[in-house]
């Protein structure tokens, strides 16, 4: 039978080398779970970045403070506490000295709090510290 529609038949050739709706939502469906992975990837690499970035006290930067003050000022027994101000807002130290042994050995425990929202959270951390300044016969100076 012949077709009465003139170039019918060169339009049938082109329509078998077409893709079909199936292949085309199976090209979409694979292009988007690509899309949806990389985006996954992006925003757990973006809130780790963000959690690196977040403000934390030094506790080691205490540490640090306690030995620059033993080169001016003798290390007693006692406690102090206080907040960061404007550095850390939100969190506040506290600092207990005490004599660990009679020839100048302190342990100073250093003690961080938060309390943001619900979540209270506590970082401690302690050093021993020997003052050459007491005598070995457990005399203070």
């Amino acid at each position: 039978m012949k077709c009465a529609v003139p170039g019918w038949a060169s339009r049938a050739g082109n329509f078998a080398r077409a893709f079909t709706l199936l292949e085309v939502m199976v090209a979409l469906m694979i292009f988007f779970m690509a899309i949806f992975a990389i985006l996954g990837t992006v925003t757990r690499s973006l809130g780790a970045a963000r959690s690196l970035q977040q403000k934390f006290p030094d506790i080691d930067a205490l540490g640090a403070e306690i030995i620059m003050t033993m080169k001016t000022n003798k290390l007693e027994e006692g406690s102090a506490d206080g907040d960061f101000g404007d550095l850390y807002p939100g969190y506040n130290w506290r600092r207990d000295i005490n004599l660990k042994a009679t020839n100048g050995l302190f342990q100073v425990d250093f003690i961080i709090q938060s309390s943001r929202g619900r979540q209270r959270v506590e970082w401690t951390n302690s050093i021993l510290v020997w003052d050459t300044r007491w005598s070995s016969f457990g005399r203070r100076p």
